[in-house]
């Protein structure tokens, strides 16, 4: 139903004419490109495997299946409505019921913010780890699509997502001076694709339960690809001797961030010494000096290779630390390698800022770890997108940016007798952007 006509917003303009405002329009959506992420989900059957795990808590009147329930949550979250409130008003949006299966004037309206909350609350501990598996799986099928690789490298990392009021599994970390869920999650490094997602209470170890999730990921792409070498990078949180351990048995190479400690420093102190005189010499200019040795910490047990960075600017002196298994590499090479991880930085940026993955607000713990996984859905969704678009020639874009210029564009839809008909802004600057996906599309085709 239309907002009342009678109720009209009026400003003063530049032009001859003052402007007059009234949610009056009609069937209009503010998500024009509802139908890309449509599209996608179906080529990828993200929201299908996800339904398939769910348990069906209503009874035998059922108005809107399992699939169609997940489909709304997830392309509502990957167009920017994180909230729940906000289905509310979406379950009348045109085009939303329209990618949805429904005509968008005539059928009823999609699911209500209510319906929508026992969704995300009926997943238990079993079906949530099935739903983990299904997206590893959907990561098995799109890696594989160019044929088997011979190399996969995994970059793990943790973030904080902070909690409010009793929420089961919320926990105060000191390092982050806040209460908060301490998730787990793995991306592939070389192509950032979105591995698996993990969520662990608040005071978790970073490291915690990496094993665990090595084990699950790493057998499965054993099973797939036999021939492919696995590696791992991570920061100094997962620096446990389980880790090293565990690689070491299973064949799994490493490179991994270290604490700083007196006998590390130490150990880097001549080469931090040559720096300051290189640095001096050059005015003051960075210098920056790289070299390995063995060391052995108290509770490894043997000696393993640490790679060192020793750096002096005018600011001061820096040093960094990682120990890895890797042979054969220069230290200055793979210290270089080790920093690319900071990529996932940027993905795990892109998952919370534009898929705003931290905003878990249920009060149970396994519903919040369904809602990070849904989230991940929508990730999974626009970063597919992505990845289309620069494969067609267009300049990598973060994924807030990439749904403003794709997804939120007004257009009026019309439902006529035999198609459903939407006009979008003329004046939209991320025409080219269709354009691209539609020619990508017909390649595809032929």
């Amino acid at each position: 139903m239309d907002d009342s006509a009678t109720t009209c917003v009026r400003f003063q303009t530049p032009a001859p004419l003052d402007l007059e405002v009234a949610f009056d329009g009609g069937r209009i959506t503010s998500d024009g490109g509802l139908s890309w992420l449509a599209e996608t989900d179906r080529e990828l059957g993200v929201c299908e495997a996800i339904a398939r795990e769910i348990p069906e808590w209503r009874g035998p009147s059922v108005r809107h299946p399992l699939e169609t329930l997940v489909r709304q949550r997830v392309y509502q979250v990957a167009c920017g409505y994180e909230d729940q409130n906000d289905a509310n008003t979406l379950r009348s949006d045109p085009l939303l019921k329209v990618v949805l299966g429904r005509r968008p004037e005539t059928d009823r309206d999609l699911a209500s913010q209510p319906t929508l909350s026992r969704l995300e609350n009926a997943p238990g501990p079993k079906e949530c780890l099935r739903i983990v598996r299904a997206l590893v799986e959907l990561y098995v099928r799109e890696r594989g699509r160019d044929g088997a690789p011979g190399r996969i490298l995994l970059d793990l990392d943790s973030t904080d997502d902070p909690t409010h009021g009793e929420q089961e599994g919320s926990r105060y970390h000191g390092y982050y001076g806040q209460h908060m869920y301490h998730p787990l999650l793995v991306f592939d490094g070389e192509t950032n694709q979105l591995v698996s997602a993990v969520l662990r209470p608040g005071n978790a170890h970073a490291g915690c339960g990496a094993v665990a999730v090595l084990k699950r990921v790493v057998g499965r792409l054993r099973r797939e690809w036999p021939g492919a070498k696995v590696e791992i990078r991570a920061d100094a949180g997962f620096a446990l001797p389980a880790v090293y351990e565990w690689c070491e048995k299973e064949g799994v190479g490493y490179t991994i961030g270290l604490v700083p400690n007196p006998r590390l420093e130490a150990i880097a102190e001549p080469l931090l010494e040559r720096a300051e005189r290189e640095s001096e010499e050059q005015a003051g200019e960075k210098a920056r000096l790289v070299a390995d040795a063995p060391y052995e910490a108290g509770s490894w047990g043997r000696a393993r290779r640490v790679v060192y960075k020793a750096e002096a600017t005018q600011k001061g002196r820096n040093t960094r630390f990682v120990v890895t298994s890797r042979r054969g590499k220069e230290p200055r090479e793979l210290y270089d390698w080790y920093v690319g991880r900071g990529e996932t930085e940027g993905w795990i940026k892109d998952f919370k800022q534009a898929l705003k993955a931290d905003r878990l607000s249920c009060k149970r713990f396994w519903a919040n770890q369904f809602r990070l996984l849904l989230h991940a859905a929508a990730y999974w969704l626009l970063d597919t997108l992505r990845g289309k678009l620069v494969a067609a020639g267009a300049r990598r874009m973060q994924l807030d940016t990439l749904r403003l210029r794709l997804v939120k564009v007004g257009g009026r839809v019309r439902e006529l007798l035999t198609v459903v008909s939407m006009h979008l802004a003329s004046s939209h600057p991320g025409q080219h952007l269709w354009y691209l996906l539609d020619e990508s599309r017909r390649r595809t085709r032929e």
